[in-house]
């Protein structure tokens, strides 16, 4: 009885720990802070943005989204660029008739993708013709505005992010934009999905440029032009599935980045339920963890050790018995209650701060399915396409 004490006190103690170490000193990550203010000092020249959009099958949402690009209240010189990849729904149709009614509609180019060359992920391909396409437009254009197809911005945003980038001297001005959540899978599973990417790219981390950390969120990025050609460009992260971050790499290599959370930007397409969550998690989870079984245990293995054994521990010790056990992983859970609340007030609290294991739990199960499916040689579809490899042989 004495041992299972002993053990119980044991991996609670280090549950303790590691929650001490992820609450003081793991770079902030969870007191979502790090926002897009509209403080910035304004340039004394708007400089020429033009907006890339990558849409594949965006029919229902994309009037809504190029409608937000067109209404920006921008004062310099604004192009959008909307790249048609191979859609199947009219997405195209549906963009140029905007264009032909809207006042503005001036502003947007709807261009026709290329087939996907190998090597390229759909994405990417689509993003690099927008690219070349801009080029067209205007190559002295010093900023490009990387964007996507679901998401609608408040028409002051292109402006709060061309003052940030130029006051600070930025590559890279990234923001995590408000994802779809209403529904009860999207109250649960989206801010968890928020705090985990925080914890996995600490944004005051990424925007010190004396720390190695980097990153990038995908759903709206302003990308000083220069700066993209010297890190290679889009070529350069051709085959990536998580390109965000692998932009944010690149573009940090060159010069400061900034990574923040905004609620002036949101996604307008919502989770159907858990399946379309679950798919969105694992396309990019194993891949994320370098195709590695060895990095798949450890992930496992601590995620339960952090999410799970607190509560469980905690719930259980009129079982167990340890009571200084049962303190630990208490506090642990209260720990990382406290560290979720920061990103459940920024989503309006839609789900109690301790349900955090569940959600835990969850992404655990869709990190492993990631996992199996490149065992099985099925990679990760997105938008009927593959994007992650498969095992071969």
């Amino acid at each position: 009885m004495t041992a299972s004490f002993g053990a119980v006190a044991g991996i609670a103690a280090l549950s303790l720990a590691i929650w001490v170490y992820l609450y003081f000193f793991h770079g902030r990550f969870w007191r979502c802070d790090q926002r897009l203010g509209l403080d910035a000092p304004a340039p004394a020249e708007w400089p020429a943005v033009i907006a890339v959009v990558p849409a594949r099958n965006e029919a229902d949402v994309i009037e809504r989204s190029m409608r937000s690009h067109l209404d920006q209240d921008y004062p310099g010189p604004f192009r959008i660029v909307l790249v048609d990849d191979s859609s199947e729904d009219g997405t195209g149709d549906v963009a140029r008739a905007l264009a032909k009614a809207h006042p503005k509609g001036d502003r947007l180019d709807v261009v026709s993708g290329t087939p996907l060359p190998p090597g390229w992920v759909g994405k990417m391909w689509a993003v690099h013709n927008g690219v070349r396409r801009a080029d067209q437009v205007d190559a002295q254009a010093p900023y490009l505005w990387l964007t996507d197809a679901d998401i609608a911005h408040d028409p002051g945003q292109l402006r709060a992010l061309v003052a940030k980038a130029d006051s600070e001297g930025l590559e890279l001005v990234s923001l995590m934009v408000m994802l779809h959540c209403r529904r009860p899978w999207e109250r649960l599973l989206i801010p968890a999905f928020v705090y985990f990417f925080q914890k996995l790219y600490p944004f005051p981390r990424i925007n010190d440029p004396q720390d190695k950390m980097a990153g990038a969120a995908g759903g709206c990025m302003l990308v000083r032009r220069a700066a993209l050609a010297q890190s290679g460009g889009i070529e350069a992260i051709k085959g990536a599935v998580i390109d965000d971050c692998a932009l944010g790499r690149n573009l940090k290599a060159v010069g400061p980045v900034w990574l923040g959370l905004t609620k002036e930007s949101h996604s307008i397409r919502p989770y159907e339920g858990l399946k379309d969550i679950w798919r969105m998690v694992a396309r990019s989870a194993y891949d994320q963890l370098g195709y590695s079984p060895l990095a798949l245990g450890g992930t496992v293995v601590g995620m339960i050790l952090v999410y799970l054994v607190p509560p469980t521990l905690a719930l259980t010790t009129p079982w167990h018995g340890s009571i200084a056990g049962g303190a630990m992983a208490g506090l642990a859970w209260l720990l990382m209650a406290l560290s979720y609340r920061p990103t459940l007030a920024l989503y309006d609290r839609p789900a109690p701060a301790a349900v955090l294991p569940l959600a835990g739990f969850l992404y655990n199960l869709m990190t492993l399915d990631s996992a199996l499916a490149y065992y099985r040689g099925k990679g990760a579809f997105w938008k009927g396409r593959a994007q992650a490899p498969v095992k071969r042989g």
